[in-house]
């Protein structure tokens, strides 16, 4: 299987735009789309730019998983949080929901099994990427990307992980009234004690797997997230010599991948008083927290709610600069970077009553890839 080409659709772009459900609007370095339907429901997502070139990728699909065309039919969504540069994000989204439909396909339904095969595909196909650009690009051995995926099926959510985006469950209590916030996904950040100790135990031998620089826990001393599509630098030693810059360069050869590929994968079966899943970049993670992230979505409508999500983040990010919020605004990207990251949120709805019935039923397809807000 050649996975450069076998899921590369250069036609993406016509995605967003297909039926009056899809596309999304640009303000500035801000992308949206306030509101669309879902096999399930309905969603809401929002992307703001802080780097120079959007780092984030994302992408929401609802109708048929399968590349048949035929059942099981569902929704997917995907945060790709790149980092070092655009390129591992973009290929993410070029490809995993591809090799997804593929492996549905073949085994005739949806499985942790078939999300884990997509996952590995989309990295070997990212690592044949650097292999043939290496000569010509050999940067590209040190761009990288989270990898967030969910996808609701026969009533089933699955939560695959990658690094440090997060999926977040609304839940209502019936008894109060409350809406608690529940952590469906499990990052692989070095500030996480469990996730440093994962390392110097996967890496006995190396007492400098992970190192405390500028009050900022790293594996190598190089990079936040403990596993990633990508960073092939610290997964393959052929690709961590000259011409690589010398930061990316470690000392002594390693002969086993630093960083990981695998995600971590959970299931969960939905139940009537689960209302909605927000899925977000750690960018949005870094000013708001879990419940104050949910208060939000439940204490204010739905359309319209990912940017509203966002604009919370901002003014957040505002304050703690002693700035205001509309002076945030003015600032342009690149230098946006300094006070905060890309952020991309996309707000899934949870219908009970479409659920039951939504695995057998023909959904015409709306997939929505969410915009490069900015660009030119």
């Amino acid at each position: 299987m050649n996975y450069l080409t076998a899921c590369f659709r250069p036609g993406l772009d016509r995605y967003t735009r297909r039926g009056s459900d899809a596309g999304g609007k640009k303000e500035g370095l801000l992308w949206y789309k306030d509101s669309g339907k879902h096999l399930n429901g309905e969603f809401s997502m929002a992307v703001v730019q802080a780097n120079n070139l959007l780092e984030d990728q994302s992408y929401i699909e609802s109708g048929s998983l399968s590349s048949s065309g035929s059942g099981p039919y569902g929704t997917f969504v995907g945060v790709y949080d790149g980092h070092g540069g655009p390129e591992t994000s973009r290929f993410i989204n070029d490809h995993l929901v591809c090799h997804l439909k593929r492996f549905t396909a073949e085994q005739q339904s949806m499985s942790v099994d078939v999300i884990r095969k997509a996952i590995q595909a989309t990295e070997d196909g990212f690592m044949s990427l650097v292999t043939k650009q290496w000569s010509m690009k050999p940067q590209i051995a040190s761009v990288g990307s989270c990898c967030l995926v969910g996808v609701i099926c026969n009533g089933t959510l699955y939560i695959a992980n990658l690094g440090d985006s997060r999926a977040v469950l609304g839940r209502a209590v019936k008894a109060t009234g409350e809406v608690l916030a529940v952590q469906l996904s499990t990052e692989h950040n070095a500030a996480i004690e469990s996730i440093r100790h994962e390392l110097r135990s996967v890496h006995p031998g190396d007492s400098n797997i992970v190192v405390l620089r500028h009050n900022v826990w790293r594996v190598k001393g190089l990079i936040q997230i403990s596993r990633s599509i990508g960073d092939v630098y610290l997964k393959k030693a052929e690709f961590n010599r000259e011409p690589l810059y010398p930061k990316f360069r470690l000392r002594e050869p390693f002969k086993m991948p630093i960083l990981s590929s695998e995600p971590s994968i959970s299931v969960h079966q939905l139940q009537p008083h689960d209302q909605f899943i927000i899925f977000a970049s750690d960018g949005l993670w870094e000013h708001l927290s879990n419940q104050e992230a949910v208060d939000i979505v439940q204490n204010n409508p739905r359309s319209g709610i990912a940017r509203r999500l966002v604009k919370a983040a901002l003014q957040e990010a505002a304050k703690k600069r002693e700035m205001r919020y509309s002076d945030l605004k003015d600032i342009d990207r690149g230098v946006r970077r300094h006070f905060h990251d890309d952020i991309t949120v996309i707000v899934v709805f949870i219908d009970s009553n479409l659920m039951s019935s939504a695995s057998n039923v023909k959904f015409p397809t709306i997939s929505v890839r969410g915009g490069e807000a900015g660009a030119s």
